[in-house]
Formats: structure tokens, sequence, C-alpha cells
């Protein structure tokens, strides 16, 4: 006898936490497009640039995703190159996620040292170089 391929009930129950996780993304994403970041008032500003006057490397994040939201790439990109990347790149883990998951596989994702250092090395030059007057066509 042969086994049958047609999904099983705890593959339904394994597909739950990553379906669970993008409709909390999908939620947040249709609120950042239905909700301009670019009127005042609707998003709390930035702590560091408030204070300091510096753009976080997050600045820009909601207007990127506003952007991204409405298929406008080039606008997204402008306001926040790696916050278009992250979304991104969530894309492809999340889909990985799920197809391990359906196929009973556990999901790992090692990042270590090095790659940690080097994404945070890589966002504090992204931070510099956008905060130095050559830097400008890196602001939000």
């Amino acid at each position: 006898m042969s086994r049958s391929r047609a999904p099983t009930r705890g593959a339904f129950a394994r597909l739950a936490v990553p379906a669970g996780v993008l409709a909390a993304v999908a939620g947040a994403f249709a609120y950042v497009g239905s909700v301009d970041p670019y009127e005042p008032g609707h998003y709390p500003v930035c702590p560091l640039l408030r204070f300091t006057g510096i753009f976080c490397p997050g600045c820009g994040g909601l207007r990127s995703a506003h952007a991204f939201v409405h298929g406008d790439m080039p606008a997204a990109l402008h306001a926040n190159a790696p916050a278009v990347l992250a979304y991104l790149g969530f894309a492809v883990l999340w889909t990985v996620w799920v197809i391990r998951a359906a196929r009973g596989r556990p999901v790992r994702v090692d990042l270590g040292p090095v790659h940690l250092w080097t994404l945070g090395t890589l966002l504090l030059v992204f931070t510099v170089v956008r905060n130095l007057p050559f830097g400008g066509t890196l602001l939000p």
C-alpha cells in the first residue's frame, strides 16, 4: 500500500503559526498603507531624531512601508533601503518556514556572531553615512 500525500491535520496545525505571523504582518502593512506617515500626527516621531537631530537606521521605515504597499519601489528605497531589504528578507524566510513546516521539518536560522556583527556594522555605516553632508540622498 502506498501512503497518500494528502495534507493531514498535523500539517494544518504546523502551518497555524506561520499563517498567524503572516496575518499580523499583513495587518501591519495594511494599516501603514492606509494611514499616510507623511501626514503629521499619525505616528510618533523618532526619539533619536527628535532629541538629537540624528536619523537612526529605522528613520523613514514607515514611509518606506507605505510606499512599498503602494508599489512605489523608488520611493520605498529612497525612504529606507535597508527596510526594503528586510521586507524582502522576511518574505524569503517566511516562505522557507512554510515549506519546512508543511513537510514537518524544523526551521533553524543560525546566525553566528560574524553574521550579527556584519549586519550591525552595515547598519552603523548606513546610519553614519546618511547623517553626513554627502549622504543626503539616504535621508528619508
